[in-house]
């Protein structure tokens, strides 16, 4: 973030400390929760929430309907009060604190604008709850609506706009009082795919030139991979891995998180050698698997093993690699850039592949055979429980 990417906004020449761009290892820690518990009579919601979040980082709650990440965000916004435990903003304990004296903006799926105010008066409500100068307050709209690329647009009402411009004028008014923490709840879930995907990126654009921190839920997993600096999943009022998208598709840490994020090809086995680093690992319908890089297990311990569909490639004869199945084809689904095939294994069980769509290659038929191979790095244990 530059000087004048936050005088743009602030109008100011000198950004504050706290708005400048710290997105390293090093950076200071804005938000953090501590030990946050919610319970709804007999139903845990959260069940100790743990959770720090870097200046100038986008953490992504991701997660099923029901696994408290809406309540979550609810109780760091000040709309919900935690059973126990602690929010802090800036080193600050704000669990109790009014929403309104957070200084926190707040994104909504359903926009949340007022019918019967134009687009100025939509962006200018929070101003004027702070009661800033009408000059001040002007400029700062303007400013929000450039930066949200609907310059022009001020004299409408919200019924004059689409479902994406609705949700920029939204976005507008959480940024435009110049908050140190932006949450956004599923902000993109009314929004067709065309339109989600570019809003997506407008996020994380206007979030990287602003330098907020921003916490956003989502229960869509190619939105948290494109969105996040890293990935928080939830499951039953519990974090179950956090991290880089990257390392959390890559290397899940359970077999929940293998099969949430992405599509996973998991199986069920007993490890036969566990050494040097390399698990030789038996299905029940008598194939072994190699996983290079895992960690020790004892032998008979019950593991899951994870393999990405787009892992396998297809070997001819003579090929060789760690790993090889075979088996025919069953399905084939086009899905744009890609070719799906659900393959029917000789020895017994399915596996999904998901390989590159080529227009010069045609894809293959339902009721080839196929010999495929990957590597043993490219298998994941994970605990089967």
């Amino acid at each position: 973030m530059t000087g004048a990417d936050v005088a743009s906004l602030q109008g100011t020449a000198e950004a504050p400390q706290e708005r400048v761009d710290k997105r390293t290892a090093a950076a200071p820690i804005l938000l953090s929760l501590k030990g946050i518990a919610k319970t709804y009579g007999s139903v845990s919601a959260l069940a100790g929430i743990d959770l720090d979040v870097p200046n100038g980082e986008i953490v992504t709650i991701l997660g099923p309907s029901g696994s408290g990440k809406t309540t979550l965000l609810k109780i760091v916004a000040g709309f919900e009060m935690p059973d126990s435990g602690q929010v802090e903003l800036a080193g600050r304990a704000i669990t109790y604190m009014r929403p309104a004296s957070r200084g926190i903006g707040m994104v909504f799926q359903n926009y949340a604008l007022f019918p019967h105010m134009r687009v100025a008066e939509n962006i200018a409500f929070p101003l004027e709850m702070r009661r800033l100068p009408r000059a001040e307050t002007r400029d700062r709209v303007g400013r929000a609506l450039a930066l949200v690329g609907l310059a022009g647009y001020e004299a409408r009402y919200p019924r004059q706009l689409s479902g994406g411009q609705q949700q920029r004028v939204a976005l507008a008014r959480a940024i435009v009082f110049e908050p140190r923490l932006l949450l956004l709840d599923e902000p993109f879930g009314a929004l067709d795919r065309k339109l989600r995907e570019h809003m997506q990126l407008e996020v994380k654009r206007l979030q990287r030139r602003l330098g907020v921190t921003a916490l956003f839920v989502t229960h869509d997993q190619e939105e948290a991979l494109v969105l996040s600096d890293r990935i928080a999943v939830m499951n039953r009022g519990s974090i179950e891995q956090i991290g880089p998208p990257a390392e959390v598709y890559s290397r899940p840490i359970n077999r929940f998180v293998a099969d949430f994020i992405g599509e996973s090809n998991i199986y069920r086995g007993k490890v036969a050698s566990s050494s040097g680093g390399m698990l030789t690992v038996m299905l029940p319908t008598g194939e072994t698997f190699v996983a290079r890089g895992a960690s020790p297990r004892p032998v008979g311990a019950e593991v899951g093993l994870v393999l990405r569909p787009e892992a396998p490639t297809r070997l001819e004869a003579g090929d060789t690699a760690d790993n090889v199945a075979s088996g025919s084809i069953e399905d084939v689904v086009y899905v744009g850039d890609a070719i799906k095939y659900a393959i029917r294994l000789d020895a017994g069980g399915q596996m999904v592949l998901r390989w590159p769509f080529h227009r010069n290659v045609r894809p293959l038929s339902v009721g080839k055979t196929l010999r495929v191979g990957w590597p043993g790095d490219q298998l994941h244990v994970v605990d089967w429980k």
